[in-house]
């Protein structure tokens, strides 16, 4: 079968190949893939996965063969699914690790829920409810930002989205967001909540902006610096703040049914910065890298 496989010693870091299909085990099911999204993590260390591993996580596609086990979806069922070796015409993926997509929702739509939904909806459900809860959201325009901002509001929250451009922060009212910030200086009153998507300099003062007792989740390092806390500055009297780290996406199963679900009743959306064909993976690890994509990139495996 066609797959994108990983070519460290390419220039791209990827290459197109003729690949064995995969064989299920017991508790998998074998989806054939109709569309696939990148994230930007995956396209930025791809020099580092090993050569001829098909590549990518998130999917969505049509179930050919159900688990031998009789658990999961059965034959010509639409699902979204999060495992390896995404991009490929078929892939393997545990039942646990897959969900069946509302007929009202477009496969390509769900495909772009995968990781940065559970990423979203797992952080923001570790902190604890939300309603009536000032949330803060960094990087809030990238995939994962994106989503957080619209179940934030969808709990109750009021969301302030953090950008690093005014441009960057196009759309984000509309998804929910009461504030739209560049940067963390107008963030005028402390926050009981941080999604922190950013790392570094802007990890440190979003600890600084919290309330006692508040939970800071740690999700990404998108700018790739380092983070200095000045002495003492994780001191403060009252009620333990919290800095937790997040990188737990086993078991996603449940939490993809939800967020289609949601997204099938457009509570809400799935946000598409970029689509094409898999044979411009190169367009959009560019439009990616060079921060063009409002949202998620997604793949038509045409």
């Amino acid at each position: 079968m066609r797959a994108l496989i990983a070519s460290p010693r390419t220039a791209r870091g990827f290459a197109t190949a003729e690949v064995a299909e995969p064989e299920p085990e017991p508790g998998q099911v074998l989806v054939e893939i109709h569309h696939a999204s990148v994230n930007h993590g995956e396209v930025r260390h791809l020099g580092l996965r090993p050569p001829g591993e098909v590549l990518g996580h998130d999917a969505a596609g049509y179930v050919v063969r159900a688990a031998a086990d009789g658990t999961g979806p059965g034959v010509g069922e639409r699902v979204v699914a999060f495992g390896a070796g995404a991009w490929g015409r078929r892939a393997v993926f545990g039942t646990g690790s897959v969900a069946v997509v509302p007929e009202e929702l477009e496969l390509a739509e769900a495909a772009a829920l995968s990781m940065v939904g559970v990423t979203a909806l797992r952080t923001l459900r570790a902190a604890g409810p939300v309603l009536g809860r000032r949330v803060l959201i960094t990087g809030a325009s990238g995939g994962v930002g994106r989503i957080a901002v619209q179940l934030a509001r969808h709990g109750g929250a009021h969301v302030i989205a953090s950008v690093g451009s005014a441009a960057r922060g196009a759309g984000l009212r509309e998804l929910g967001a009461d504030e739209v910030v560049v940067g963390l200086d107008g963030v005028g009153e402390p926050v009981d909540v941080v999604l922190e998507n950013v790392g570094g300099a802007h990890l440190v003062a979003s600890w600084n902006l919290l309330k006692p007792g508040g939970v800071l989740q740690s999700i990404g390092w998108a700018s790739g610096e380092p983070a200095v806390f000045p002495v003492n500055s994780t001191f403060a009297p009252g009620p333990a703040r919290s800095l937790r780290s997040f990188g737990d996406a086993s078991d996603p199963g449940a939490d993809l049914a939800v967020l289609v679900r949601l997204a099938a009743e457009r509570a809400i959306t799935s946000q598409i910065g970029w689509r094409g064909s898999w044979s411009d993976l190169g367009d959009a690890i560019d439009a990616l890298l060079g921060r063009r994509v409002a949202g998620k990139a997604v793949l038509d495996l045409d």
